[in-house]
């Protein structure tokens, strides 16, 4: 969190004792909010009420995340998309190196820019900031190609961010199903469709279906290993699906 901490040095003596401690402490991990403001501008009240939640989320998801990096951007950009399905906002993970994540915050959802970050930019910043904790990024990834590794990493951020902020996309809710469509994903060639399997829309209708398919698989992985989101979030992709029979 972009923590602001001033010691005022009353006393020499003071200003030395305070210097040493701080001296053995690890450097304070922060989060840089920059908005992009190319055609669509924020106001300064907006600015700071979305810089506040963004920092306090990435508070609170550190003290859960310890392997999260320190010094994380966050691009915030003001844009006039439908985002009505993710409650308003939306955002990916760019770069592990640097941390980097970009935001957009629609001005279209409901009463506006506030109304989308109330709704929809908390849950935003867990799932991506869950990423970060994994090496799940756009441009640097730590991970092999393939639907089945994002099922799960998608799944893990799905199933972090519905426990730990009580908000629940229906895009990202999986069918009975679901178990059919983790098998048919394990089947799939390495070089498959992402828009068609995790983005969009697949051919035959169905939506978004690594999402759901990986919010399911997680959540059985938890129930047949007796281990938390948290616990989880520490392992490599075939050892959850493993984890859960697959």
């Amino acid at each position: 969190m972009n923590i602001l901490r001033s010691i005022i040095l009353i006393i020499p003596i003071l200003g030395v004792i305070s210097s040493n401690s701080q001296a053995k402490k690890s450097p304070i991990a922060k989060v840089d909010v920059v908005f992009q403001e190319d055609t669509l501008k924020f106001t300064e009240s907006q600015k700071v009420f979305i810089s506040n939640v963004i920092r306090k989320s990435e508070d609170e998801v550190r003290k859960l995340l310890p392997n999260l990096p320190d010094s994380i951007q966050v691009i915030v950009e003001n844009v006039d998309w439908n985002l009505d399905i993710v409650n308003g906002v939306t955002g990916r993970a760019e770069t592990n190196s640097p941390p980097l994540v970009l935001v957009q915050i629609s001005n279209n959802y409901k009463g506006g820019v506030i109304d989308s970050v109330y709704q929809g930019i908390k849950s935003t910043i867990f799932h991506e900031f869950h990423h970060l904790s994994r090496g799940w990024a756009i441009q640097d990834n730590k991970f092999s190609y393939g639907i089945p590794n994002a099922m799960v990493n998608e799944g893990l951020a799905v199933v972090f961010t519905e426990i730990y902020t009580g908000n629940i996309n229906e895009v990202e809710s999986y069918t009975d199903e679901a178990d059919n469509w983790v098998k048919e994903i394990l089947a799939l060639p390495l070089d498959a469709s992402y828009s068609e399997w995790m983005m969009g829309e697949h051919p035959d209708g169905r939506t978004y279906i690594g999402y759901r398919t990986g919010n399911f698989l997680a959540r059985k992985a938890m129930t047949t290993s007796g281990k938390s989101i948290l616990e989880l979030s520490e392992l490599m992709p075939n050892e959850i699906l493993k984890l859960a029979g697959y």
